[in-house]
């Protein structure tokens, strides 16, 4: 009988279920806006599972996104790395990125027709189960997720990383459908006091089911490696935040999609 080496055995085992994590590049449309997203999902079954958005930062579609898609993927959901500016638009630098981004922030309707196209899209996905879904958004993402709760989609929940918290029209709150998880840098000055303050007002009045996790130490893009690790510049990672807002999202996914009994 041949015999293996334990770590020939491991990757035999290991294997099937990392060649089973499939991606596409999916072009699809708001209106007349041709849009580019990424796609990933295991289909190494057909069963229906839960599908997530993934909204990037401001600086739109980029490898590291794509990469948490795959992430996801591999935990058994169908993910969906969402486009908020168009096919052909790619910011270079931050000064673009900011224009494009603030473009949305003070056009919140267009911010919401953006996502919900990315949110119709994932469910057409033969592998998503369209009363299960959710989405998760960084920085400039965070913004879009939470107004994509306000706008009233339906979605079982939204997690928001390092995201912008403020809202033209907190009364909006009243439609939100699901839970609401946001995941703050204590010491974030780009989202400062106030803010915080006055989402948590908007959450409360409008009863809605939200959690706030503070990490300290922790500014701007904390998930992100990219970002350095200078805090006095405003944006830097943290890999204990990362880490650990990670696992606060794992969670919150257990609780929203666990078996009804």
């Amino acid at each position: 009988m041949q015999t293996f080496p334990a770590f020939v055995l491991l990757l035999l085992v290991s294997w099937p279920a990392f060649a089973a994590v499939k991606t596409e590049t999916v072009a699809y449309k708001e209106g007349e806006a041709a849009l580019e997203g990424f796609l990933a999902y295991d289909d190494a079954t057909e069963e229906k599972r839960p599908g997530l958005l993934v909204i990037p930062d401001w600086m739109g579609m980029q490898d590291h996104y794509n990469e948490i898609a795959k992430k996801l993927a591999g935990m058994g959901y169908v993910a969906f790395a969402v486009d908020i500016y168009g096919a052909d638009v790619r910011p270079k630098t931050r000064e673009e990125a900011g224009a494009l981004a603030g473009k949305y922030k003070k056009d919140r309707a267009a911010m919401r027709q953006r996502v919900q196209a990315g949110l119709a899209e994932l469910k057409r996905c033969k592998f998503v189960d369209g009363a299960r879904t959710a989405a998760i958004g960084y920085c400039f993402g965070g913004t879009c997720v939470l107004e994509l709760a306000r706008s009233g989609a339906d979605v079982s929940g939204v997690v928001s990383f390092h995201g912008g918290l403020n809202s033209p029209t907190p009364e909006d709150a009243k439609n939100i459908k699901g839970k609401v998880l946001v995941l703050h840098g204590a010491d974030d000055p780009n989202v400062p006091p106030d803010e915080v303050a006055a989402f948590q007002d908007e959450m409360r009045k409008a009863n809605v089911d939200w959690q706030m996790v503070y990490y300290s130490g922790a500014v701007h893009s904390f998930t992100k490696k990219s970002a350095g690790d200078d805090n006095s510049k405003g944006a830097a990672y943290n890999e204990n935040a990362d880490r650990r807002s990670w696992q606060a999202m794992r969670t919150f996914f257990d609780e929203l999609f666990a078996p009804k009994k």
